[in-house]
């Protein structure tokens, strides 16, 4: 992974006269190679986001449920799964070079990702006329899916999967019908909490506040972040993966400009582009969980999925805000700030209207079996 200088700063308007100027003197050769006929983006996004239409064998079925699978939220796209096919059986691994050692160093959202993985591989089974039977990775470090034949059960979650995306724009602001979200079917131990009102929502606010202020002054977490991403479309599409720049609704740029910025965002900018954010969402909602293990990481992962996707169906924006999570020393003052009890936040997502964003890339199935 490339790291970058972390002591660069950078204003934003130095970053607009750095753009300018590095727009001219690329213009004869970056330009050209990026915006260049062979490197078709859009041409890859719909070879990924659609799906296999090969059934000949049952292997070939077994590899259009990991396509799908692939398809799932994960951590900065970084796709930390592996999966392994033997008879009627699917098992998913988790793929610790993928890790995000700065973000994420117990692996909690690693295993909630393998559960979003999961969500989507259950329903495009029953969809595809099998009935999954899950093992949770209580004594084995991996999930086993048990596929039976069973009567094919499509379903607006089904259909949302191709079309499922974490939306990081402004949104319109305007409220949000969730009578049908709270009536969501939940796994053990998991539960939603909604954040709608004023009060509520500027308590969250002051959180992720606190937490993009601690993120943005960590040097391991910015060299991390700035690994991930991916500046335009060249770094996308030699990879499949990370977050690139235009799925966010930010610009391409050669990625030593890209990289000179991030690395010279002041915590207090990123602050105030998210709070920008959370005030223009609907509401919010919180995914807890009764315990703090890789069963219960992947049960949550099921349960944001599910929401995700009847989010989707019913044409409701939604991205992650995690920062009060993911920082270790604020968690549990969220938690008590916003009235949890026993249930410890796992994942913030902020919801609205917005309009769709540029699809994000995935990994081939062959590049993510064991």
């Amino acid at each position: 992974m490339n790291k970058t200088t972390s002591n660069l700063k950078l204003s934003r308007r130095d970053f607009l006269k750095l753009a300018a100027a590095g727009s001219v003197v690329t213009v004869g050769g970056y330009a050209l190679y990026e915006f260049a006929p062979w490197l078709n983006y859009e041409s890859q996004v719909t070879k990924t986001w659609t799906p296999s239409q090969d059934s000949s064998s049952a292997d070939a079925k077994l590899r259009g449920l990991v396509h799908f699978a692939t398809l799932a939220a994960n951590g900065h796209n970084t796709q930390p799964w592996k999966f392994a096919l033997k008879e009627n059986t699917i098992e998913i691994h988790p793929d610790f070079s993928r890790q995000l050692a700065a973000v994420d160093p117990g692996h909690r959202e690693l295993w909630i990702s393998l559960g979003c993985a999961l969500e989507n591989l259950t329903v495009a089974a029953r969809a595809s006329g099998f009935a999954p039977e899950v093992t949770y990775p209580d004594a084995a470090d991996f999930i086993h899916i048990q596929l039976k034949p069973d009567t094919a059960q499509s379903s607006d979650l089904f259909n949302a999967i191709l079309l499922r995306q974490n939306t990081r724009s402004e949104y319109d602001g305007q409220p949000v019908e969730t009578a049908a979200i709270e009536q969501l079917t939940l796994e053990p131990g998991v539960s939603l909490q909604f954040i709608t009102t004023p009060a509520e929502l500027e308590t969250t606010l002051n959180y992720v506040n606190q937490g993009n202020l601690s993120q943005y002054a960590d040097t391991a977490f910015v060299d991390e972040l700035i690994a991930w991403l991916r500046f335009n479309k060249k770094d996308a599409m030699a990879v499949m993966d990370g977050l690139y720049s235009i799925c966010s609704g930010n610009p391409e740029v050669p990625r030593w400009l890209g990289q000179m910025f991030v690395a010279g965002t002041k915590p207090q900018q990123q602050a105030d582009i998210d709070a920008k954010k959370l005030r223009s969402s609907s509401g919010a909602v919180l995914v807890a969980s009764t315990a703090d293990d890789k069963s219960s990481w992947v049960r949550t992962g099921q349960v944001y999925e599910r929401l995700a996707l009847k989010m989707t169906a019913l044409n409701i924006q939604s991205a992650f805000l995690n920062q009060p999570i993911e920082v270790a020393s604020l968690r549990s003052q969220f938690q008590n700030a916003m009235g949890m009890g026993t249930f410890l936040p796992q994942l913030l997502v902020r919801y609205g209207h917005a309009p769709a964003l540029p699809r994000s890339l995935r990994r081939g199935v062959e590049q993510v079996m064991l």
